[in-house]
């Protein structure tokens, strides 16, 4: 099959291109490496540094494709409170604008990476797909907005949409920015420099994280299962762990007995330190029954 994916250099764009490229597909990639790191690619995997708002260029990369994952967005909780503006244009016009693109060429199916984080900060567990959204930053407003412009438009045009609701991915490759870096990583490189971990709040609460691996099973099954049209499909582990629970699995994993853990009570920990209670369901092949 032939393929054409957005973000392709960010921590999940590249895994999947990756993958894809393995198994013998065409694929091409598009980033704007504001973020992302190309020499991580895959050399079959095709390039081209680009904005997903430039419409003429998603027409030339769009020829004779089967599906597009569109995976590119700006992703910082934090950062989408300081410039909620920025965060509207890329996360909510570049869809807007992938969709049209699509649309003018005739591409029938389109996988969007959408985020745990419309679902807000709910006390219901597990969550489903059933659940209202409750979105809380505005990243996650724009997530949620993208989701509905890809539906509506799919369903207006006659594309085939699926949106995965990723929550939170974890494994090797991943980028560690200066600000606001992910939990996961940041945490086993300063037990590796025997560094101090800092947990905002108690420690309590909790986050679905999902290895990289299982959710380029979910992307990569979602390009041609059949039945799931318009389907919004959780993507998590099932498992629902405490950032100080996370602490002390990292310590042992660098076999260190002791370090100082800083409980740091941050007034703006609902803007992105407070993650998403969430114990989903993993499935690839489709929604669940």
């Amino acid at each position: 099959m032939n393929f054409l994916v957005t973000g392709a250099a960010g921590f999940l764009g590249t895994a999947l291109c990756n993958r894809l490229a393995r198994e013998g597909h065409e694929v091409r990639g598009m980033d704007d490496l504001s973020a992302g790191d190309p020499s991580r690619l895959n050399p079959d995997v095709h390039l081209t540094r680009g904005d997903v708002l430039d419409r003429p260029k998603l027409w030339t990369l769009l020829q004779d494709v089967d599906c597009i994952y569109h995976l590119a967005a700006r992703v910082s909780v934090p950062e989408s409170v300081i410039y909620p503006r920025e965060y509207n244009a890329v996360n909510v016009g570049g869809t807007v604008s992938v969709m049209e693109a699509m649309r003018d060429v005739g591409v029938k199916r389109v996988v969007l990476t959408s985020s745990g984080a419309v679902y807000g900060d709910r006390g219901e567990q597990p969550l489903s797909e059933d659940v209202r959204p409750d979105p809380r930053s505005p990243y996650a407003v724009s997530k949620l907005a993208a989701e509905y412009y890809v539906r509506t438009i799919g369903g207006l045009w006659h594309i085939e949409t699926v949106v995965l609701r990723v929550f939170n991915a974890y494994g090797p490759g991943q980028l560690l920015p200066a600000a606001h870096p992910p939990v996961v990583p940041h945490f086993l490189r300063q037990a590796a420099r025997k560094g101090t971990l800092v947990i905002h709040g108690k420690g309590e609460q909790t986050r679905d994280f999902v290895y990289i691996d299982d959710v380029v099973d979910a992307m990569v099954a979602a390009a041609t299962a059949p039945s799931i049209d318009r389907a919004i499909i959780n993507v998590g582990s099932g498992i629902e762990t405490s950032i100080g629970t996370l602490a002390q699995l990292v310590l042992e994993v660098e076999g260190i007995e002791e370090i100082d853990l800083n409980p740091i009570f941050a007034l703006e920990a609902g803007h992105g330190y407070r993650a998403v209670d969430a114990r989903v369901l993993l499935t690839p092949d489709g929604p669940p029954g």
